[in-house]
């Protein structure tokens, strides 16, 4: 994920998409928002990126949980709550760790330690897509970090009734390789408390952005009416 490099410092990078996030809002008359990565080297570092951030007027900024390690997420997580950012969490490296069957950590763990450590929204694969996973499996840490009582279900990897009584959830993310045509799916397997994130599934549109952004949202309206009246998707 892009960082610091010298051919884009994250300052410049900010304002520019401060800029854009303006420019769309005043087209739209809807808040915008894009993940600003506060990664950083140090804590000190990244708090400073963030209350930049801050000051931009942006409303969402950006961590990699396992890069940047705990300590820092959660006091990044502290300074997020406490001046109104939302703090989107990336799990790059996460495949190191939980794709090593016999050493490794599931990400199952990976995602409850996350929802401990602090965060608004994370990357939890998709099912279908590029990043698919299991779709038992994926349900199965996607309610451990939206729902506050989880009964024991060994269909989907929950292995004890876990109670999170006062502890904040998180909304999983849906990234990866993902366009309209997945969109009945998306619907039915994530429900209303996730973030469906389409990039290349945007960019991709014969006619450009914008209207790969309006058949994003068309289809996942349209889906959404569907389920609701329902029908089969």
């Amino acid at each position: 994920n892009v960082n610091s490099q010298p051919f884009m410092r994250w300052r410049d990078r900010f304002v520019f998409c401060a800029e854009a996030i303006y420019k769309a809002q005043a087209e739209t008359g809807e808040i915008k928002g894009h993940y600003l990565n506060a990664t950083a080297g140090t804590c000190e570092e990244m708090i400073k990126r963030a209350v930049f951030a801050r000051e931009l007027g942006v409303p969402i900024i950006m961590h990699d949980y396992l890069t940047g390690g705990f300590t820092a997420n959660t006091s990044l997580a502290f300074y997020c709550r406490d001046n109104g950012l939302l703090l989107h969490i990336h799990r790059a490296m996460h495949a190191v760790i939980d794709r090593q069957k016999n050493h490794g950590m599931h990400f199952r763990v990976l995602a409850k330690a996350l929802r401990l450590s602090g965060g608004d929204h994370i990357h939890a694969g998709t099912v279908v897509g590029k990043l698919e996973g299991e779709r038992g499996m994926t349900k199965g840490f996607v309610d451990l970090l939206r729902m506050d009582y989880v009964e024991k279900d060994r269909r989907y990897g929950v292995f004890f009734t876990q109670a999170w009584s006062s502890m904040p959830g998180v909304i999983p993310v849906a990234s990866g390789g993902i366009h309209v045509w997945h969109m009945p799916a998306l619907t039915e397997i994530f429900g209303d408390d996730s973030v469906l994130q389409f990039g290349g599934g945007t960019l991709g549109h014969p006619w450009g952005n914008a209207p790969g952004a309006a058949a994003n949202r068309v289809a996942l309206e349209a889906c959404v009416q569907a389920r609701n009246e329902g029908r089969d998707l």
